[in-house]
């Protein structure tokens, strides 16, 4: 339930060609320390990616547990997708607003973000594509992030592990 479907260092990492081959035609954002970075800036090329998403035909949008609009309709209205906050990551419900709101099947949506007990686990709840990036910024906006941290390090470790090992 922890082990992401796949990990990246970065968002502009993932080949959009890798996303067209699996079927995903829907993807789920996380915001913080996964699109922008503790500055609350998009770089370019976290922009450009998601601009390439969209000119390869994958809708995207947010799904964000902060309760901090500005922020996220910041972000969102600069790549000009739909966002939904407050999510309660990793509970269902927010993943579902975004599944109805892409109008697809769960097979076809990849969810992308920075952490495993919220972006991944919830993901994996509701049976999506599940995609761990390393955090932008080594430091996190959230105290229970900060003590959230070392657990996620172990399991991505163990996930890496066990990549290696099955080689």
């Amino acid at each position: 339930m922890f082990y992401p479907n796949k990990i990246f260092n970065k968002i502009e990492d993932i080949d959009i060609k890798f996303l067209k081959d699996l079927g995903i035609k829907g993807v789920i954002l996380d915001v913080d320390n996964t699109l922008i970075d503790n500055s609350k800036i998009l770089s370019e090329d976290k922009y450009n990616w998601v601009m390439s998403l969209k000119e390869n035909g994958i809708n995207a949008c947010i799904l964000s547990n902060t309760i901090i609009k500005d922020k996220v309709e910041e972000v969102a209205n600069k790549l000009d997708i739909k966002y939904f906050m407050f999510a309660k990551k990793p509970l269902s419900g927010g993943f579902k607003r975004c599944k109805k709101y892409l109008n697809l099947n769960s097979s076809e949506i990849c969810v992308i973000g920075d952490q495993i007990f919220t972006d991944i686990l919830g993901g994996n709840i509701t049976k999506m594509y599940t995609i761990y990036v390393h955090p932008i910024s080594p430091k996190d906006c959230s105290i229970t992030t900060t003590i959230k941290r070392p657990l996620e390090k172990m399991v991505v470790k163990s996930y890496l592990k066990r990549m290696e090992d099955n080689k």
